[in-house]
């Protein structure tokens, strides 16, 4: 391609696309669906004590707002803040977070208010941010850099960032051999945002197939695919879809269940495998909650969600016959295509969350212990909002996430410009720095294009802290799945059953 045309291409793309585009669109979606998603998961609060007279009384969580950046003065007095004052102040740039919360009492809203939780840190040139749209002058006259990439939180004055972090791809199947036990075996990650569980469906010497989620040991694949829905023996032939010298294999799973008879049998001997050892019905009972609530949660947690959570496990089972029998090839979990980047999104959903739900303790504790001692309390005097804004501060402050994981935030280097830009790009692997993991650290071919093949440290994190190439963009969710699924609806596709 002519060299001048390439420049004119480069320049009308990085017109439209920041280098840290990514960081920003991510913290945009994140204020504007995953705040109110996390509040949405926890709709109502349930006071264990009650105040006398009232038999049924419900705390429920309404809309969630941010306001744009503020700071409130020792006089009491609250006006703007910018990104240049909070860093000479060493305050943290930050917006009031307002929930909206109902006191329901025996089916009657007695009180409506709208509520301060907490604050929550804003990403520099974010749209929630006061320079977001600000012209080259307009930024010069409030103290800024015209050229400053943004996308990092002033936290006390001080820049941090949140790295974007390498990860196995959530809700897909992968097979691989265990050398040390010699057996075939297909593992996915469900991840749904409030739990990640790992599922493992195993092969043995013999042709059984077990499977192990949380608590959940060695259950025979063919009695759970029977509890979830497929009654009969021929619905899992039918379902599976393989050849028929796979049959003798599938014979032999289904006679390690040829002695139970029907659903109770299956969900019951499920309750064995948990350790349940009370009776027969709670052992059922809690069975079915474990499955309903822990079996891959990123396909739903209802009694209705059981048979697509039955053909998925099928799908797991086919793949894994196929790969033991050499008709299928190990997946490569070093190729970028079994790999996801954890964006500022996932990573501030999971601390909001954790810290979101510290809150509702705290306010149903405070509201407990005020009934405890005669009074009725409002709605303002059991919140709390320190406590819920020094949470987030602190994570972001010291890098100490939730899950144990540390230096997911950083402090921004400002040696240079392009050391700036290059921080705001950077991608860091789970893995830990002390093994060898020599695959790992390895450039795969599906680097390329995606990450730089020659820009990572020397020592332990050699191939484990990397950076995204020049021109490699992140897509980022924007929750219009539901809006897919719909289209694909009207033009004809049909759910399973129908």
């Amino acid at each position: 391609m002519d060299k001048k045309v390439s420049k004119i291409l480069l320049d009308a793309f990085f017109r439209e696309k920041e280098l840290t585009n990514h960081n920003l669109e991510s913290f945009n979606t994140f204020v504007d669906n995953g705040l109110q998603k996390i509040v949405d998961e926890n709709k109502e609060v349930l006071p264990d004590i009650l105040p006398k007279g009232v038999n049924d009384l419900r705390i429920k969580l309404g809309n969630i707002t941010l306001e744009k950046p503020s700071v409130k003065e020792a006089d009491g007095t609250k006006r703007m803040i910018t990104p240049a004052e909070a860093r000479i102040r060493n305050l943290t740039y930050e917006s009031p977070i307002y929930m909206e919360i109902i006191v329901e009492k025996d089916g009657i809203e007695e009180e409506i208010k709208t509520v301060h939780v907490g604050n929550m840190p804003i990403m520099v040139l974010s749209k929630f941010c006061h320079l977001y749209g600000k012209t080259d002058d307009e930024l010069i006259e409030m103290g800024e850099d015209p050229n400053d990439p943004g996308g990092y939180f002033i936290i006390n004055g001080t820049e941090r960032i949140i790295i974007v972090v390498e990860d196995l791809a959530p809700n897909k199947v992968l097979v691989e051999k265990n050398q040390s036990r010699k057996e075939y075996v297909a593992k996915v990650f469900s991840d749904d945002g409030q739990y990640k569980i790992l599922h493992s469906l195993s092969r043995g010497k013999d042709g059984g197939m077990s499977m192990n989620f949380t608590r959940v040991k060695d259950i025979p694949v063919f009695a759970l695919l029977k509890a979830l829905g497929f009654h009969e023996d021929q619905d899992i032939v039918d379902v599976l879809k393989l050849p028929d010298e796979y049959l003798g294999e599938i014979y032999i799973n289904l006679y390690k269940i040829s002695d139970l008879q029907n659903k109770k049998d299956y969900f019951n001997m499920i309750g064995k495998k948990m350790g349940i050892t009370y009776s027969s019905q709670i052992r059922v009972e809690r069975a079915e909650e474990v499955l309903d609530k822990f079996l891959f949660p990123h396909i739903g947690h209802e009694e209705s969600d059981r048979i697509y959570k039955a053909h998925y496990l099928a799908k797991m089972v086919r793949k894994l016959m196929l790969f033991s029998h050499s008709s299928i090839r190990p997946d490569d979990k070093d190729h970028y295509k079994n790999k996801r980047l954890r964006l500022c999104r996932e990573m501030m959903e999971s601390l909001f969350r954790v810290s979101f739900r510290m809150f509702i303790g705290d306010m149903k504790y405070n509201f407990e212990r005020l009934v405890k001692r005669g009074k009725l309390p409002s709605i303002g005097s059991v919140t709390r909002a320190k406590l819920l804004t020094s949470r987030i501060k602190s994570s972001l402050a010291t890098g100490q996430w939730v899950g144990g994981r540390q230096g997911v935030s950083q402090h921004l280097e400002r040696d240079n410009y392009c050391g700036t830009l290059a921080h705001l790009r950077r991608v860091a692997s789970l893995l830990t720095s002390q093994r060898k993991n020599f695959k790992a650290r390895d450039l795969h071919p599906s680097h390329y294009g995606r990450l730089c093949a020659s820009e990572t440290p020397d020592g332990t994190n050699v191939g484990l802290r990397k950076n995204l190439a020049i021109l490699c963009e992140i897509s980022v969710p924007n929750d219009k799945d539901d809006e897919l699924l719909k289209q694909l609806i009207d033009n004809g596709m049909k759910g399973l059953g129908e």
